[in-house]
């Protein structure tokens, strides 16, 4: 038989039951290869003063993008480019009004460390394939990896594009294009200067003016009609004091 003080505290118990937990809440991110260190920091941080846990995917802009337009959870989304948030917004996938340009980057050409290169000069005169000595050009894939898009509008308005285009090693993503030129498998490669900053065997050959490609932009997005609180909470993070000083810190330009 149960002993009668269990029993006076049942209906206590029970009330307790009834009341509302405060549960931890998870916040999914997609967002472009090139945010990796930074939004890395970033989650930290904002895991530590919340509680909340948040959750990066990384990868080409253009693969998350299909995963949305597919109907993948994810909360927030960050693209290195305009097209394929253009893209998102036409799938009506994404809560359109939460649109906001976040980022801005820059192209630069890149070598192995050991090179004895310390300079190009990147004009019609440029010649690609004698400086590649029968090695490859590194980049994303310009079929749908944004750094790759960027790449190709430079090299065409130098005039560049019909020598480069045999001779590209096309990636899945702008990390994979830096991973190849640090293994030394491409003798050079065209990523983010965000990309080259974090790369320790890597040295910056030139920068690829901003008029020869349109603007390296980042827009980010709140995907659900009715985002949770934690979601809410890291959208309005990334937009902080904070994390624009972290940003920088990593190589972009905030607005």
């Amino acid at each position: 038989m149960m002993p009668l003080r269990w029993l006076k505290c049942l209906p206590f118990v029970f009330l307790l039951s009834l009341q509302p937990v405060s549960a931890k809440e998870k916040v999914l991110v997609f967002a472009a290869s090139s945010l990796t260190n930074a939004l890395t920091e970033l989650a930290d941080r904002f895991e530590k003063k919340t509680g909340d846990d948040v959750i990066l995917s990384f990868a080409s802009s253009s693969a998350l993008a299909r995963q949305l337009a597919q109907g993948a959870p994810a909360d927030i989304y960050l693209s290195a480019n305009t097209k394929w948030m253009d893209y998102v917004i036409a799938q009506k996938v994404v809560h359109t009004s939460s649109r906001k340009d976040l980022l801005h980057n820059q192209l630069v050409l890149i070598t192995h460390v050991s090179s004895p290169e310390m300079s190009v000069r990147l004009d019609e005169q440029w010649d690609i394939a004698a400086m590649l000595q029968g090695s490859r050009l590194a980049v994303g894939d310009p079929a749908h990896v944004p750094a790759g898009l960027y790449a190709k509008q430079a090299l065409e308005t130098l005039g560049r594009w019909h020598q480069a285009e045999p001779l590209l090693a096309r990636a899945n993503n702008v990390r994979a294009a830096l991973l190849l030129v640090e293994r030394q498998e491409a003798k050079l490669g065209i990523v983010y200067q965000t990309d080259a900053l974090i790369a320790d065997n890597i040295k910056v050959l030139a920068q690829f003016p901003a008029d020869t490609h349109q603007p390296i932009t980042y827009p980010m997005v709140l995907t659900k009609p009715v985002p949770s609180k934690a979601a809410k909470a890291f959208y309005a993070y990334l937009e902080s004091p904070e994390a624009e000083a972290v940003f920088r810190q990593f190589g972009f330009s905030t607005n």
